[in-house]
């Protein structure tokens, strides 16, 4: 056995690790203030989420409110938030999915949605 032998390869797989860690740290900060939009019925309903999947707006066109169909107004609700969930996603993936190659990659991180 080589005294020492492992640790220099040791130490600088620390710092590695450490450095994809802070990378990681500020994609996440980054992606908690970038807002990514979403709409459906052509624009009549649109939603603002942060790139980390939190809703930060709604807006309703006047045009699709109807008090005898609140069903399809809801509808278009829920299809805007996903439709800004999508990019959020995709998003993350721009950005995160780099460093979670790095750090092992394919299987992903847990705790991550990928």
């Amino acid at each position: 056995m080589i005294p020492g032998g492992g640790q220099p390869n040791m130490q600088q797989l620390l710092q590695q690790a450490q450095k994809m860690q802070q990378d990681l740290a500020a994609a996440q900060e980054e992606l908690a203030r970038t807002e990514v939009d979403g709409q459906a019925g052509g624009g009549l309903v649109k939603a603002t989420v942060t790139g980390s999947g939190e809703l930060r707006a709604l807006a309703i066109d006047p045009k699709a409110v109807d008090p005898e169909d609140t069903e399809t107004l809801a509808d278009l609700v829920v299809a805007a938030v996903q439709a800004a969930n999508e990019n959020a996603q995709a998003l993350q993936q721009e950005k995160l999915g780099p460093l979670a190659q790095g750090l092992g990659g394919g299987g992903g991180i847990p705790g991550l949605p990928f």
